[in-house]
């Protein structure tokens, strides 16, 4: 195991199990069939990082009530809604090593589990009683539709900029790290400086997240990916290592990248390929690096708060984003 994460998982491990209980505690459905379907999805090997992120960001601005555990199950539910509705969007086939929802149940259940979890977000968020808090879920929630709709809209596009997948990755990714971050502070009754910290810090974060987790996809090992080989690309999804490593190739290179990408049955020799020419336009570095980046903006964000023990773990949180291979 990761040393990083070894190290996190042993100074976490009453908050983590904590969040297992009141996911399970708050989800409070109706009819079994949803139970069945929200648990496939909440209950199949997820990190947990977006609740633990609420739970430390709070901790670290002083919150002293009985209720984080319980709020930040607004951003996991909130999560694996999307989820839900991305696999379904994607016609994925596996979701963390698992047959995705909706190829057990089919399409219509899963749509509405998202759903009903969009909305069991929003319930528990206004259980916060404030207004801010609702606001801010509202807000991811429209922030991340509409990212998965940019992105739907150029998928297969071989000509997306740096530019449009920053947007896309911000909102459907960064948005989410960045309020939960945010409302801890909020809930917490922190100052403005701590706030806008938090909601620094959360932002970077997320958005070196998912830049490492496209470059995840650039490996051949299904057992630490979840899903299969190449599986962004067959989706038509262009990420940054493709799209720094397409404008910086010559003629040739772009055209064999090209054909590879445009063809959603390519083999494994041919991905291997794909991956060579990456790494030799830098495709792969230049991604590690911007990545680097955006986690050393994130950990300057925190020089607002004295030292302290849940200030570690959210730096080592920040330093295990890069090297995390799962």
């Amino acid at each position: 195991m990761n040393e990083t994460k070894h190290k996190i998982l042993a100074l976490v491990k009453e908050d983590l199990d904590a969040i297992e209980t009141a996911l399970e505690e708050n989800l409070n459905p109706y009819l079994d069939l949803v139970a069945q379907i929200a648990k496939h999805i909440l209950f199949s090997g997820g990190k947990r990082l977006r609740p633990l992120l609420m739970v430390l960001s709070a901790r670290i601005c002083g919150y002293n009530g009985n209720y984080d555990k319980t709020f930040s199950t607004i951003f996991e539910y909130l999560h694996a809604a999307t989820l839900l509705h991305d696999d379904l969007v994607d016609q994925a086939r596996f979701r963390r090593g698992n047959p995705v929802a909706h190829s057990i149940w089919g399409n219509a259940p899963a749509v509405l589990v998202g759903d009903f979890l969009l909305a069991r977000s929003l319930t528990i968020a206004a259980k916060t009683e404030l207004p801010d808090v609702i606001r801010i879920v509202a807000e991811i929630t429209e922030n991340m539709s509409q990212g998965e709709i940019h992105q739907l809209m150029k998928k297969g596009c071989l000509d997306l900029t740096e530019k449009e997948y920053l947007e896309v990755i911000r909102r459907k990714t960064a948005v989410l790290f960045q309020g939960t971050c945010r409302v801890s502070a909020l809930i917490s009754g922190a100052s403005k400086e701590k706030e806008a910290a938090l909601s620094d810090y959360g932002f970077n974060l997320g958005i070196a997240f998912q830049m490492v987790d496209d470059l995840l996809d650039y490996t051949l090992d299904t057992d630490i990916l979840g899903k299969e080989v190449g599986a962004d690309l067959k989706e038509g999804k262009l990420t940054l290592p493709v799209i720094y490593s397409l404008k910086a190739a010559n003629t040739k290179d772009r055209i064999q990248m090209e054909k590879i990408i445009e063809n959603k049955d390519f083999s494994v020799n041919d991905f291997e390929t794909l991956i060579a020419l990456m790494k030799k336009y830098g495709g792969q570095k230049y991604t590690e690096k911007l990545a680097r980046e955006y986690v050393g903006n994130a950990k300057d964000s925190l020089a607002v708060f004295k030292n302290s023990k849940t200030k570690e773990i959210l730096l080592m949180i920040a330093d295990y984003s890069l090297t995390r291979n799962m």
